[in-house]
């Protein structure tokens, strides 16, 4: 099967998921009552498929969908200031055709990069249960499976380390998840002929707007994944 046609039956299933009743719940009361500042919307509110180039060298892993963000648009990172700051990045980098990405249909495209979460619902205060994780995990492995030309993961925080290094660990690839420490910035060589991994701060707004996180920082990260990609 192509590999086009793989990834659309894999974002049907995903869409389609129920797998976890808190998740689904919280999403549709979201995107029931709004926010104020987007009334007019019609929010997805449902779980938000993986996003990109097919044949992506570089791989991007966030924590979850944001309740007005992705949970709104139906798009990883798109329609919030975490959004904004991210393909900012992307675009100075050459991966994302523009810098804003405000809805699915705003014509945003990626080149060589793909964007993947953790998670696929907006779990509530951001912070998605341990099984919640791990129901949602197969997921990302069969994207991890199908895109066989990435040659760097990008890792934005420390759950979506841990959920790439416990898939690595859980299928005999590493023996132990302590040594990759996070990092910001960092660059973890996990094997001959394995993806490097690098480990980014989030670009949510509390890393944003306190600093920690700036938008040279975050451009650094990708500059830095280009590089070793060797990127088109």
């Amino acid at each position: 099967m192509h590999l086009k046609e793989s990834l659309k039956i894999l974002n049907r299933e995903i869409v389609a998921c129920e797998l976890c009743p808190r998740l689904r719940t919280y999403d549709r009361e979201v995107a029931r009552v709004k926010r104020r500042a987007y009334l007019d919307w019609d929010y997805w509110g449902k779980p938000v498929p993986g996003f990109g180039d097919p044949q992506a060298r570089v791989l991007l892993i966030g924590l979850a969908p944001g309740a007005h963000g992705a949970n709104r648009t139906g798009r990883m990172f798109t329609g919030d200031r975490s959004g904004d700051f991210l393909y900012g990045a992307l675009y100075e980098t050459g991966f994302a055709s523009q810098a804003e990405s405000r809805s699915r249909e705003d014509g945003l495209v990626l080149h060589d990069a793909y964007i993947s979460a953790a998670g696929r619902c907006a779990p509530p205060d951001n912070k998605p249960l341990p099984e919640e994780l791990a129901r949602c995990r197969p997921y990302l492995e069969r994207e991890i499976d199908l895109l066989k030309e990435v040659r760097v993961v990008v890792l934005l925080g420390a759950i979506a380390l841990r959920s790439y290094l416990g898939i690595l660990r859980d299928r005999g690839v590493i023996k132990s998840m302590a040594k990759f420490k996070f990092v910001h910035n960092r660059v973890h060589h996990v094997g001959p002929g394995l993806p490097a991994l690098i480990t980014s701060y989030h670009p949510s707004q509390q890393n944003t707007s306190t600093g920690k996180l700036t938008a040279e920082m975050l451009r650094d990260v990708f500059e830095q994944a280009r590089l070793i990609a060797g990127t088109r």
